[in-house]
């Protein structure tokens, strides 16, 4: 019997236990839906869901949410929370925001994806299903790192990506949806004119019971991107100079104005594109 190819991205993904980090990102998470005009009865899609951080206070609110990850673990864990929260409106399943398989065309008033489908490989075709299943008159909204951003996200990868071995032939940088240019080119190939598309930098922020040392070792120990950066530089012998890197941003990027509290802002670029 022939071997499954491994999907790279998926195996990052359902690397150690994101849901650890999500819930640090639940208030933040819920204030940006406050933006999505959500109505009753709206029919809503995200993709790169994760286990419902923004997917839930939408069903909240009303809507009808399908949730979509490649992550088998963090979709578990989203119909759990949906179970838990009695939200028969909201569900959760496996797939590949490149290639939405079984999801219809024009199906949705809004098709959102927070800092999820940005990672995924193959940008363009991300925007063409993100319009292809959006329908007419209706609403795409993402929310993106941008690259060499000075916060807290942007420098977490910048400093993880100079410990960890060069990408592959090909790869494309999700840091680049961050970048309004690019954008703006990949809902163009969809058939979006640059008029239809608007740009906001919002802030986006963290909040952890506990000191930035400690929250640093959640990234470690359950963020698919660190873990790989430290687990090249345990290989490397630059494990030490990572942690210390990253324990001085974290401390650095903290306002709380507490050692034994995290609050870190971080700015994202707010994308919206009328279908």
């Amino acid at each position: 019997m022939q071997a499954t190819e491994t999907n790279p991205n998926k195996a990052l993904w359902e690397k150690g236990d994101f849901t650890r980090l999500a819930a640090t990102m639940r208030g933040s998470g819920n204030d940006l839906v406050d933006g999505f005009r959500i109505r009753a009865g709206m029919q809503v899609l995200e993709l790169g869901c994760g286990d419902g951080t923004t997917a839930i206070p939408a069903a909240q609110r009303g809507a009808v949410v399908r949730g979509i990850d490649i992550a088998r673990n963090l979709v578990a864990a989203g119909n759990r929370r949906a179970a838990e929260f009695g939200l028969a409106n909201c569900s959760f399943e496996e797939g590949d925001a490149s290639d939405l398989i079984g999801v219809q065309d024009d199906s949705f008033d809004l098709v959102v994806s927070i800092f999820g489908a940005m990672f995924a490989p193959r940008p363009f075709d991300v925007a063409r299903e993100m319009v292809r299943v959006a329908r007419p008159g209706g609403r795409v909204i993402m929310g993106n790192w941008i690259p060499n951003d000075p916060t807290l996200v942007a420098q977490i990868l910048r400093i993880a990506s100079a410990h960890t071995p060069p990408p592959p032939e090909g790869f494309v940088s999700p840091m680049l949806w961050g970048l309004e240019e690019h954008v703006l080119d990949r809902f163009g190939a969809a058939g979006i004119p640059a008029e239809r598309v608007s740009f906001s930098r919002e802030t986006f922020t963290f909040v952890a019971d506990s000191s930035p040392a400690e929250y640093l070792q959640l990234f470690e120990h359950y963020y698919g991107p660190t873990m790989n950066a430290f687990e090249a530089a345990r290989k490397n012998g630059t494990e030490d100079a990572l942690r210390t890197e990253l324990t001085a941003l974290f401390e650095h990027e903290n306002t709380s104005g507490q050692s034994d509290r995290t609050v870190i802002p971080a700015t994202m670029l707010l994308v919206r594109v009328d279908v």
